[in-house]
């Protein structure tokens, strides 16, 4: 059974392109649910499990205390596992099949108002390299609304600052063309002149666009780090993660007219109906305006 599991995640990394965060949680939750089909269910070959098998595994989630979004999860690992080896005749049928995946109710991602974006923006002070690197990364992330890990791993070359637009690499390797607007490409220009040049090591180069202390591509734990004591230094009291000013750039633009499939091929979704959970934060933010200023609200 484990032979099997190394088969499919070697499937899913050079077949598929997944990054690898998603590759190692399809590897823990299917290394769960096969120790428990062995330990539990006493079963010691794949062609052994039944509908019913998994019904009692994702019972097993449940009583744990497992949220909907957690057991939805691991059913689609469990499904992407069990397609595999029947395409690869490893076993003779598929146990999924009348399998139904846990509703799950879609939390509106947390968005920053106008005027905590830019005092966002605003916190990095000074012109120390270090303060023009952490301008430059928020001007870009809130400009392009890219991802971290997309941020931290763009290179020299994917930056193509006289044309206004950056190349970005997204989830199953696929490329995208962003725009950026003139404040980000202006402060971008002063980081690589004045910053990136006195981050950069001596002992040995590389092509990553944002550099740590020493010299090397920043991590994403390195950028989380910053944010946190950006938004600290910015009064905002609201929780941040690394994806708030991805939330903030779409939910900003559909505020402002912008084309939902437009703002579906810069964020990179693959399915329109992920990006359309910011057309109901835009909604949510329009009552809450509406219900704090007019008069008969």
């Amino acid at each position: 059974m484990e032979e099997r599991l190394k088969d499919f995640i070697h499937f899913m990394v050079v077949e598929k392109g997944l990054s690898k965060n998603t590759i190692v949680s399809y590897e823990r939750d299917l290394n769960h649910y096969l120790t428990y089909s062995k330990n539990v269910e006493q079963i010691s070959s794949l062609n052994d499990i039944t509908r019913f098998h998994i019904l009692h595994f994702l019972n097993h989630l449940k009583q744990q205390g497992k949220s909907a979004k957690t057991m939805a999860r691991h059913v689609a690992s469990i499904r992407s596992f069990h397609q595999f080896l029947l395409r690869e005749k490893a076993v003779e049928q598929d146990p999924t099949v009348h399998i139904e995946t846990p509703q799950t109710e879609r939390s509106l991602p947390k968005v920053l108002s106008l005027s905590e974006v830019e005092a966002l923006l605003e916190a990095p002070k000074g012109t120390d390299p270090f303060a023009l690197r952490d301008r430059a990364m928020l001007e870009l992330l809130y400009a392009t609304g890219i991802r971290v890990s997309e941020l931290i791993q763009l290179n020299m070359d994917d930056l193509h600052l006289m044309m206004g637009f950056i190349r970005c690499i997204g989830k199953g390797n696929k490329e995208r063309i962003i725009p950026i607007g003139k404040t980000a490409a202006a402060v971008l220009e002063t980081y690589l002149s004045e910053g990136r040049l006195k981050l950069r090591s001596k002992n040995h180069s590389t092509d990553a666009l944002f550099l740590n202390h020493h010299g090397n591509r920043l991590t994403r734990q390195g950028f989380w780090k910053i944010l946190k004591g950006l938004a600290k230094k910015a009064n905002i009291e609201k929780e941040i993660t690394p994806h708030t000013l991805r939330h903030s750039f779409a939910t900003h633009l559909l505020e402002n007219g912008a084309d939902l499939r437009a703002v579906q091929e810069m964020l990179g979704h693959a399915d329109i109906s992920t990006t359309q959970i910011y057309t109901h934060v835009s909604r949510t933010r329009l009552k809450d305006v509406y219900s704090k200023h007019h008069p008969r609200a």
